[in-house]
């Protein structure tokens, strides 16, 4: 299994002091209202607060975010881009190996990842699990994304005979639903159980049978 770090929480000392008469980019804003997210939680948090943080008046933030849900949909994406989605792309890139021990590095990185901040960085994996329901748009770019990094470590596993010749992308949406258990929020309550990880063996020595040439 593959051990995932926590995040950088930002100390509010290390943001920039922001006064009315210098620009804000959003970069700026999201630094900010993922540590005010961080210290109140995403029910708590207002556009407020993160304005005060920066020195600002809310309505400085609202030239850049139309409201308190889309400034956290930015936050909850730019998170899922850097905490998930670019740590697997880095393993489905690799070259060379095994394709299915490569394929099951993946899924377990992707598991630990959700465990890890599920555990250690509640309020943003509470805001994730939040926005899941709500940004259904903003998720499906992301999980298809996922979907496509299964797919690349599969074709290549087509390619050199590892794996039985199939459609690529069908075949990875089947692995990433199989184990949805183990990685879509929904099922957090679950996934501190002990037996977590003995069952994701049962299942994918399941999965692997039947993809493995």
């Amino acid at each position: 299994m593959v051990r995932v770090q926590n995040p950088l929480i930002l100390d509010e000392r290390l943001l920039p002091i922001m006064t009315n008469d210098q620009p804000l980019n959003k970069e700026q804003i999201l630094d900010a209202a993922e540590q005010v997210l961080r210290r109140f939680g995403p029910e708590k948090t207002s556009v407020v607060d993160v304005a005060k943080v920066l020195k600002v008046s809310h309505g400085t933030l609202y030239r850049h975010f139309a409201s308190k849900a889309s400034l956290r949909e930015a936050v909850t994406e730019r998170w899922l881009h850097r905490c998930i989605a670019l740590p697997l792309e880095e393993i489905a890139s690799q070259a060379g190996g095994s394709s299915s021990e490569r394929l099951r590095l993946w899924l377990e990185t992707l598991i630990r990842s959700k465990r890890n901040y599920a555990s250690n960085d509640a309020e943003m994996f509470a805001m994730y699990a939040a926005v899941t329901l709500d940004a259904v748009e903003m998720i499906a770019v992301h999980v298809d994304r996922l979907i496509a990094q299964i797919a690349q470590i599969i074709e290549e596993g087509i390619k050199t005979k590892e794996f039985k010749p199939g459609q690529s992308e069908q075949t990875a949406k089947a692995l990433f639903i199989a184990t949805s258990r183990f990685h879509h929020p929904g099922h957090s309550y679950e996934w501190t159980a002990e037996k977590s990880d003995a069952e994701f063996d049962m299942v994918w020595k399941l999965l692997l049978t039947g993809i493995a040439a």
